[in-house]
């Protein structure tokens, strides 16, 4: 069983995309999603976090207190790397699991969703990539308009801190163009095609 990775800058509509796949019964792993949920229920990497970041890390419910680790890790690049290094192993595995689970069910391939798939390093593990492209401009305009509480410069930090568009460009096996001028389900059903054929 393939697996494909999909991934594009904040803005550029990966969600939409995996959800037209999702509709041709292609699963797809949200990683974000599925980081989230290993952060609160993995016990061993719940201890882990608590020893890098302190008790603070989960409230007195035992709930992620994801506001408390953004302020810590995600101004300092020291901080931000120890926490994917300790994240990343357990959603890997996670991952793993979650694949073996499709390939069972008799799937053709799976998609798994990353905004950082290069930047993470969790490329080296997939068959073939897709990245889902859309001007800055438009993407800037798609994120204020989805999280009113982010500003423009909000943004661009993002932004700066993900691999470049012409970079995810060059290094992917298939692209989708969500740019407001071509119409999506074409390129999906295109790409659905020829992976079908890997």
């Amino acid at each position: 069983m393939k697996k494909i990775g999909i991934t594009g800058g904040i803005g550029s509509g990966k969600s939409v995309v995996c959800r037209l796949f999702q509709v041709l019964g292609v699963p797809v792993y949200d990683s974000d999603a599925r980081a989230k949920w290993v952060m609160a229920h993995d016990v061993a990497l719940r201890a882990e976090l608590q020893a890098a970041f302190g008790a603070a890390t989960f409230d007195a419910h035992g709930q992620l207190d994801r506001p408390y680790l953004a302020r810590l890790a995600f101004h300092d690049p020291a901080q931000l790397a120890h926490l994917n290094a300790l994240v990343h192993p357990h959603v890997g595995r996670d991952f793993a699991e979650w694949v073996a689970k499709q390939a069972q069910a008799g799937h053709a391939y799976v998609l798994k969703e990353a905004a950082l798939l290069y930047e993470s390093g969790a490329y080296q593990q997939l068959d073939r990539i897709i990245t889902v492209f859309a001007p800055q401009p438009i993407r800037e305009a798609r994120v204020l308009r989805r999280d009113p509480h982010r500003t423009a410069q909000d943004v661009q930090a993002i932004i700066s801190k993900q691999l470049s568009e012409e970079e995810k460009l060059q290094r992917a096996d298939f692209v989708v163009y969500n740019d407001d001028q071509q119409l999506l389900i074409p390129q999906v059903l295109r790409v659905n095609s020829e992976v079908v054929k890997l």
